[in-house]
């Protein structure tokens, strides 16, 4: 019988929330792939786990998949870590379980820590709906549509940023979502754990005289559905009522269905928009 790909949730922070079921799993395993052996070791050593370790990160996350799958086939149970946190999660760990699960191998999550939620559970924001993007790409092009589409966004917004890129990332995102309230969550679940709940206009004056460290995750509100209408309206608005008709009528829609549009659209009444078009 082939063997199983353990998902297993390692500490981001305080060791003691690693759960009894992982340190059951990375014991009894025959082989642990983690994203970074030396940073994994410490974790092992730390509650004396001896199972061999192999690597497994973002440089050769398909090559190394298909040998561990490999291994799987062979019988042997694997355990998959991440350096901190759920493996999977913004995380080369999703090409594994991929590959593990178009190859017919069985593949279990073992529940555990994860930042964003950790950050979201205490920042006041709120937690119904959520939408995560993990660290915004580095690539100019593609960093900007992502902060397009993040424009409209009504869900809270969860978002992973490096100290030396926070003060940049923050004035991006007051410059294209506007001033959104925003939790600041770092060091989480350590000694100087801080969640810092704040504006994106009010942030920017905070790191003139203090220089960021660690870990930030940024939790941020989304747009409420009134100010979305609101923002449509007043473009609507911005056209003729002329203006207005020709772009429904351009779509092949029937002058009559055009004018309950264009009334829906302003919040007016059709009479109003006959009118209008009268004069």
């Amino acid at each position: 019988m082939a063997g199983k790909l353990f998902l297993c949730a390692t500490p981001i922070g305080n060791l003691e929330d690693i759960t009894f079921r992982v340190l059951r799993t990375l014991k009894e395993v025959d082989l642990i792939a983690a994203e970074d052996t030396r940073n994994s070791i410490k974790l092992l050593n730390h509650f004396e786990i001896k199972t061999p370790m192999t690597s497994y990160h973002e440089y050769n996350k398909i090559e190394k998949a298909y040998q561990l799958v490999a291994k799987l086939r062979e019988g042997k149970n694997i355990a998959l870590i991440t350096d901190a946190g759920t493996p999977g999660i913004s995380d080369p760990g999703e090409e594994l379980v991929r590959i593990c699960l178009e190859e017919g191998i069985e593949v279990t999550s073992l529940p555990g820590p994860a930042a964003c939620i950790t950050a979201l559970t205490m920042s006041g924001q709120p937690t119904r709906r959520f939408a995560f993007e993990a660290f915004l790409p580095r690539e100019k092009k593609e960093r900007a549509a992502v902060l397009e589409e993040l424009k409209n966004e009504t869900r809270t917004i969860i978002l992973y940023e490096a100290p030396h890129h926070l003060v940049k990332t923050l004035k991006e995102l007051y410059e294209v979502l506007g001033n959104r309230k925003l939790t600041i969550c770092k060091e989480l679940t350590k000694r100087y754990e801080n969640a810092t709940v704040t504006t994106l206009e009010e942030v920017q004056n905070r790191y003139t005289d203090e220089e960021p460290r660690g870990e930030h995750v940024l939790v941020i509100a989304g747009k409420t559905r009134e100010e979305l209408q609101e923002e449509k309206q007043q473009a609507w608005n911005e056209l003729t009522i002329e203006e207005h008709m020709a772009h429904y009528e351009s779509q092949g829609i029937d002058r009559k269905e055009a004018m309950k549009l264009v009334a829906k659209d302003r919040g007016i009444s059709k009479r109003d928009v006959y009118q209008e078009l009268l004069k």
